[in-house]
């Protein structure tokens, strides 16, 4: 039994032995003609050596140049291309960088330091649009804390971006359609389109701004005992058949028109606000804004000063819609802030016009832009008169005079020019930096 295993093992050890031999012939037999035919190369290597090479015609060194010539061009095409391709990655590295420089943050402006008792939480809704971007701004300067609430169908985040970061300032995306809960002492319900492209491209969106969304921040102010002040607007008078207005004058409204949306949906506000005030005891305060101008107006606006100012600096036609015989009354957009915090802190209750009653036909305010514009080659065109268009408007500012010792004080012609040299700005403007964030350091501010 012990003997056949020693003869198989023998058995396979004589194969591979015999395996191992074969394979070494066939190696000694490849480099055997491997050696043969290197030979073979070197004997045929002494006739290329020796060929005679003087018979080849001087020509050929003419081709060899040409080539020569050729591949610099290449080369030179090759260099070329590099660099247009560095050009393009240079001029996409400042792009980067200036992106980069805009989200540094940078030194805030100065803010009043208010002890606990002092400072007080604000609400603004609105507080990324025109006038609650510039209410914010004296609000922070003078050491407040300020929630801004704002879902920027209007707004911009860039009318707020220099208070990014600041221990006082804090942005919420939100719609106040849906309700809010925070803790606030005061309210400034600015939040709703105020342009008509604005406010009529969704009517029912801005009737739901006006009443659902007052109903949510009345129901805040009711709750955290918050005293809330309305930001209401000089279209609840319509088209006026009494000049100027008074806040007693109930007003000419359509309520079917195109601007009804806006109109009523303030009427409406209104309406709410004294209806809290009796019912559940909340501190109101209603605001009758009249027109307003001045830097961080949308370029596309679609109101009287942003088309007159756009029109004039591109020198395109000015076109004024209707006969050029209906009045306005503008208000820049510094006085009107001093006049809702004044209204604020005051203990007047019932409705408060704030605009200026310094009154101008709207031919007359055309030419006005016009000349302040430097080389505007633009003429003066009429349109087609818009719907429910109000023929005056002028508000009777006696209340807020009395009441609110508040009169405005910025001229037109001061108020236009810097707002002419905002929209310049704008237009001139090719990519985002830091310090294109517009503050009116030349007005002073509320104390």
């Amino acid at each position: 039994m012990i003997r056949q295993p020693l003869k198989f093992r023998k058995t396979i050890f004589v194969i591979c032995v015999l395996f191992l031999i074969i394979l070494l012939f066939l190696i000694s037999r490849k480099d055997t003609d491997i050696i043969n035919s290197s030979k073979k190369i070197s004997e045929d290597i002494p006739a290329v050596v020796y060929r005679d090479f003087s018979s080849i015609p001087k020509r050929e060194h003419v081709y060899v140049d040409k080539r020569k010539m050729a591949s610099n061009s290449a080369i030179d095409d090759n260099i070329k291309q590099e660099l247009q391709e560095t050009r393009a990655q240079i001029e996409q590295l400042k792009k980067k960088i200036a992106f980069l420089e805009g989200r540094i943050p940078q030194k805030y402006p100065d803010v009043k330091y208010l002890g606990y008792k002092e400072r007080k939480r604000i609400l603004v809704t609105g507080g990324a649009g025109f006038v609650g971007s510039h209410l914010v701004d004296v609000l922070m300067m003078q050491g407040h804390e300020v929630i801004v609430v704002d879902n920027f169908f209007t707004g911009r985040k860039r009318n707020v971006e220099h208070w990014f970061g600041h221990r006082n300032f804090e942005l919420i995306h939100h719609d106040i359609v849906n309700p809010l809960y925070v803790e606030a002492d005061e309210i400034y319900h600015l939040a709703s389109p105020a342009s008509p492209p604005h406010y009529m491209q969704n009517p029912v969106k801005t009737i739901k701004t006006n009443t659902l969304g007052t109903i949510n921040m009345l129901g805040l102010a009711r709750r955290v005992g918050a005293k809330i002040l309305i930001a209401s607007t000089s279209e609840v008078y319509g088209d006026p058949m009494v000049h100027p207005q008074p806040e007693t004058y109930w007003g000419h409204v359509n309520p079917i028109g195109p601007r009804a949306c806006y109109d009523e949906g303030k009427r409406v506000a209104e309406t709410l606000a004294y209806s809290y005030a009796k019912q559940e005891n909340v501190s109101v305060r209603v605001a009758r804004i009249f027109n307003t101008y001045g830097p961080r107006m949308h370029v596309s606006d679609g109101r009287v000063v942003s088309n007159f100012i756009m029109q004039a600096l591109q020198n395109l036609t000015i076109t004024v819609y209707g006969n050029g015989k209906q009045t306005r009354s503008f208000c820049y957009v510094s006085d009107l802030v001093d006049g809702l915090l004044s209204l604020m802190a005051s203990s007047y209750t019932l409705p408060v016009n704030i605009g200026n009653p310094v009154e101008h036909t709207i031919e007359e305010f055309a030419m006005i832009i016009k000349n302040l514009v430097p080389g505007c080659r633009s003429t003066v065109s009429t349109g087609a008169a818009v719907e429910d268009d109000p023929q005056r408007r002028r508000p009777d500012i006696a209340i807020a005079e009395a009441q609110l010792n508040w009169s405005p004080k910025v001229s037109l012609q001061d108020g236009l020019q810097r707002t002419i040299d905002y929209f310049k700005e704008e237009l001139s403007r090719t990519t985002f930096y830091n310090n294109q964030t517009y503050m009116d350091v030349n007005v002073k501010s509320p104390q």
